[in-house]
């Protein structure tokens, strides 16, 4: 298989509405998000419950998070957390508007890692047409 980048690495955010943060304490570690109301979200096809991803000093870890409110897509995650409802774990990119606006405040920044950004893979022993060729070149990240 061949991978080619077509996007930037995604950094991921943890937020809450100023409301949450009124009734509950700032997470200051990624274990006291076991003391908050988090919104979960349900990958497909599986329907397993996403578990948040953290890493620092080089330590890469994962916690599963409790909350009322489980959901299939981060669309109504945001609204949740907009809503004051609880934390959200989203892509950065995603909730930056929000974060610029003051609707959301951000925890947990230096414990956020960065994914690596979405890749096109295809088979290398094919014989691709031109016009896949030029698909994958329009497509290919180039960092600024």
């Amino acid at each position: 298989m061949v991978a080619v980048r077509i996007g930037p690495d995604v950094r991921y955010a943890v937020v809450g509405s100023p409301d949450y943060f009124a009734r509950s304490f700032r997470a200051g570690k990624p274990q006291d998000l076991t003391d908050h109301n988090c919104i979960n979200l349900r990958l497909p096809p599986s329907g397993a419950i996403y578990a948040w991803e953290f890493n620092k000093d080089a330590r890469e870890f994962s916690v599963r998070v409790d909350g009322q409110l489980t959901l299939n897509n981060i669309a109504p995650a945001l609204d949740a957390a907009l809503d004051g409802i609880g934390l959200a774990y989203a892509p950065k990119d995603l909730v930056q508007p929000y974060l610029k606006s003051g609707q959301l405040q951000g925890v947990l920044a230096d414990w956020c890692p960065a994914f690596q950004g979405y890749h096109l893979y295809y088979p290398s022993r094919r014989n691709p047409s031109p016009a896949f060729f030029v698909f994958v070149e329009a497509f290919r990240y180039r960092s600024k």
